[in-house]
């Protein structure tokens, strides 16, 4: 039992840690939601990327990867298209744009500066 609340705490650790590093590399991201993306990249056997070893390492790729998805999920309509019958390849690039207007958006700090990460998600031309 006490090798289950230690497993435990470290997992929450570890949470909290992604969540900060969510915050530090998309400053403007709304409040609270740093916690909701690594909570649910981070989730137990779930094979996502927030259980992956470079995400463990905290690593900007990796995070990216993680606050994309939830972007993709939570602020397009691209689970709506899904249900419409567009595969994923086609829905994905229907939304992309959106995407990375949300995230350049989320990446801008409180004086709008842009801040330039290694592993950074590209931006869209035109």
């Amino acid at each position: 039992e006490r090798e289950a609340e230690r497993r435990a705490e470290l997992d929450r650790e570890y949470v909290e840690r992604f969540a900060a590093r969510v915050r530090e590399l998309y400053p403007a991201c709304p409040p609270g939601r740093e916690l909701v993306i690594a909570e649910h990249a981070c989730r137990k056997y779930s094979g996502r990327v927030g259980r992956s070893a470079a995400a463990k390492s905290l690593d900007a790729a990796a995070i990216n990867l993680a606050v994309l998805a939830h972007v993709r999920h939570a602020e397009t309509d691209y689970d709506s298209l899904l249900t419409q019958g567009y595969d994923r390849g086609d829905a994905r690039a229907e939304v992309e744009r959106s995407v990375h207007l949300v995230l350049d958006q989320w990446q801008r700090g409180p004086r709008g500066v842009h801040k330039m990460v290694a592993g950074e998600i590209p931006h869209l031309d035109g």
